[in-house]
């Protein structure tokens, strides 16, 4: 099942990969992987963004590892070297007969919003902005410019759960009253007041401070690119949650704020982040431990609390069909 998910929901979708800070300067790059499909993400001598499979056309191997700078993509294995526009330049002992205009890298899509680099293994997807839809528009009318946005860091992490368990706990907030007492000081969690909002290529959650004073926004671009705003000082984290086994999930997200906060401000923020995501670890993680114990037949969905889960099961669904 997860193999046919990398290859029907991940390998064909637009997911974010990394930052324009990244890949700032000619011979920048930084690797990704969608689905089961390594990417390498490059900015090539002329400035322009690109994108490839980083496996290398003579027996398989990833090209580079990591991010860095470079003139040339160069296999660790046999030294075959790729220009940065993903032309095979040089390979070791090869005769006349090599034809290399036919063993390029092959070619991926990378796009951006704001700083946000997103990338599809399918060169022959349809742009970025189709899946963005209506996104663009409702992060602006939150008071969030993403042009103006900085990076400030990365968060990683790893789940004990399957990516979709982990994608339905970011989609409801019907367990926030019970498993995040600090976040539910923080944010109206009642349900009249927790907005909950349906699109084709992502689902929304639309929030708001105790005192009224603040407003927010959590959003899920399928199928697994989480988008957060929360009240309060400019910012906007996003990452992506990524399979890497059938019950572990591997996942970072990156934050961005406009300026500089407070200090203070974001010592709090990044303490309450902390707690909710050690919070949601635990639910998720227990959620998978119960699923696995085959004691579990099948589970009921409290409409309409949790209607976004039924949305993303639907699209799980056609998506493997």
């Amino acid at each position: 099942m997860l193999a046919r998910e990398r290859e029907r929901l991940f390998a064909r979708s637009w997911q974010y990969a990394g930052h324009s800070g990244q890949v700032a300067e000619p011979g920048s790059y930084f690797t990704a992987r969608v689905g089961d499909v390594p990417l390498v993400v490059v900015r090539d001598r002329e400035g322009e963004l690109r994108a490839f499979v980083n496996v290398c056309r003579h027996r398989g191997a990833e090209v580079v590892f990591g991010e860095g700078r470079c003139t040339t993509l160069q296999c660790h294995y046999h030294a075959w070297t790729y220009g940065l526009d993903g032309e095979l330049r040089a390979a070791p002992r090869a005769d006349g007969d090599l034809d290399r205009s036919e063993l390029g890298l092959r070619p991926a899509l990378v796009d951006s919003w704001g700083p946000f680099l997103f990338v599809n293994a399918d060169s022959e997807a349809a742009p970025l902005a189709e899946t963005l839809g209506e996104l663009p528009e409702l992060v602006r009318d939150c008071g969030i410019d993403v042009d103006e946005l900085t990076f400030h860091s990365r968060s990683p992490y790893t789940l004990a759960a399957n990516w979709k368990v982990a994608v339905e706990n970011y989609l409801e907030c019907y367990h926030c009253a019970v498993a995040h007492p600090g976040f539910s000081e923080v944010i109206d969690v009642a349900p009249d007041a927790y907005r909950l909002e349906r699109h084709s290529t992502f689902a929304s959650q639309h929030v708001h401070t105790r005192e009224g004073e603040g407003q927010g926004q959590f959003h899920m671009i399928w199928p697994n690119t989480k988008v957060n705003i929360w009240p309060g000082t400019p910012n906007l984290s996003i990452g992506p949650l990524t399979p890497a086994e059938p019950a572990r999930t591997d996942g970072f997200l990156d934050y961005f704020f406009a300026g500089e906060p407070d200090a203070g401000w974001l010592a709090d923020f990044m303490e309450l982040e902390d707690q909710v995501g050690v919070e949601d670890r635990g639910l998720v993680e227990s959620v998978q431990r119960g699923m696995q114990s085959r004691a579990f037949e099948r589970g009921r969905l409290l409409l309409p609390s949790e209607e976004l889960i039924a949305d993303f099961q639907r699209w799980v669904v056609a998506g493997l069909d």
